[in-house]
């Protein structure tokens, strides 16, 4: 048994990792500012919760004998940024908390980056292109990498950064308009409403089931290697594609709008290269679209439509 403690688990991939945790017989501290989360995601864990910022809880608490640090808590999308300057200096200052809270630990950092640093390099998409950052949210994961390298170097510190690609599944209701494609999409049929597309559905995404994230984020923690990982399938699926499959399970004839994109510096394409992942963490997803799929429609279907 670890005590890890796991920044933003009151959130979409935060409170299913600590579902996991929980049932592995671990000892898990939650911090969440409930800013695209919900403490009802974690009601049901025997969990000790902080409701705050990361850094307030540095400040604040402090706390002893944590073995492990998840950093997932933080604004994840390129539009929070875009309308909060203020959301990347909170990223800075939550990832230097959690830094200093390892290093006096001596924990392992599992941090929480992005496919968006691959926006304008050719797929499939690998951990040793050179970055370029395209906004303020691809800076902030940026600087939270190589933060950790600094620490690395500096301290000793043990971490992984891993690179998100499209995570969809259970869980994910309180991000609302911020969350995955195929929740929102999901949402919109059960309103019987037009899923909006933009453009003409041809871009593709590397989604990815959220129970192989959690799976990729617990394999971090237990290895010895630090550096930057790919979390993604390492296949790719046009919106249509995946259009096509969602009007098959939720049985309705309801057919996208398209619209002209309006998104500077729209991700046509991402598809993960994950043969670093497999070889080294051995970490391979397990889940295809459509069963990942089912299981979040029926998902939904249960928790019904209360948060959207």
């Amino acid at each position: 048994m670890a005590r890890y403690l796991v920044t933003g688990g009151a959130g979409f991939i935060g409170s299913n990792l600590v579902s996991r945790l929980v049932k592995d017989n671990n000892e898990v501290i939650v911090v969440d500012s409930l800013h695209t989360g919900s403490e009802n995601l974690i009601k049901e864990f025997n969990v000790e919760f902080y409701k705050m910022k990361v850094d307030e809880f540095y400040k604040n608490i402090n706390p002893k004998n944590v073995d492990g640090i998840f950093h997932l808590g933080k604004a994840s999308s390129t539009p929070m940024y875009k309308n909060n300057r203020e959301k990347f200096t909170e990223s800075v200052s939550g990832i230097v908390s959690v830094l200093e809270l390892a290093v006096k630990n001596n924990a392992k950092v599992v941090n929480a980056s992005s496919s968006s640093l691959y926006n304008g390099l050719e797929p499939p998409h690998n951990e040793n292109m050179i970055i370029k950052p395209t906004d303020f949210y691809t800076e902030a994961r940026l600087v939270e990498e190589r933060l950790s390298k600094v620490y690395e170097d500096f301290y000793g510190l043990r971490w992984n950064a891993m690179r998100f690609f499209s995570v969809y599944g259970p869980r994910e209701q309180y991000k609302k308009n911020y969350a995955n494609l195929i929740s929102q999409f999901t949402w919109s049929y059960m309103k019987n409403e037009q899923p909006i597309i933009y453009g003409d559905g041809s871009q593709k995404r590397d989604f990815i089931f959220v129970d192989d994230v959690v799976d990729a984020l617990i394999m971090a923690m237990k290895s010895n290697i630090n550096g930057i990982f790919n979390v993604g399938t390492g296949k790719s699926y046009s919106l249509n594609e995946m259009v096509k499959i969602l009007m098959k399970l939720m049985n309705t004839d309801i057919k996208p709008k398209y619209i002209e994109n309006p998104v500077k510096n729209y991700v046509y394409m991402t598809q993960a290269d994950t043969s670093k992942s497999e070889k080294v963490l051995g970490f391979r997803a397990k889940t295809e679209l459509e069963y990942g799929m089912k299981i979040t429609v029926d998902y939904y279907g249960r928790v019904g439509l209360l948060q959207q």
